[in-house]
């Protein structure tokens, strides 16, 4: 089983903005953060949480690099915006 989250597999990634992945990149910074926390202070239950959070991380920040240095590309944001209307 692969570590991380299901809505965070390289495939859903690479379907989205680099500006959706920013936004997924913060939220789950924070909930980093926020895990650290309960760890820190014995309130956290579910401990590979960290992990997975972790793996998440890791693979949005792969997927940015490698569209920084064009081995893959991003989706073009106009044209799926304008066929969902």
């Amino acid at each position: 089983m692969a570590v991380g989250s299901e809505e965070y597999t390289m495939k859903n990634l690479n379907e989205k903005t680099n500006a959706e992945i920013e936004g997924f990149l913060k939220k789950s910074k924070e909930e980093l953060f926020n895990l650290r926390f309960q760890h820190a202070t014995g309130q956290l239950e579910n401990t590979a949480r960290l992990k997975a959070v972790k793996h998440d991380i890791a693979r949005m920040y792969t997927v940015l690099r490698e569209r920084e240095l064009g081995i893959s590309q991003a989706p073009e944001a106009t044209e799926t915006k304008a066929e969902e209307k």
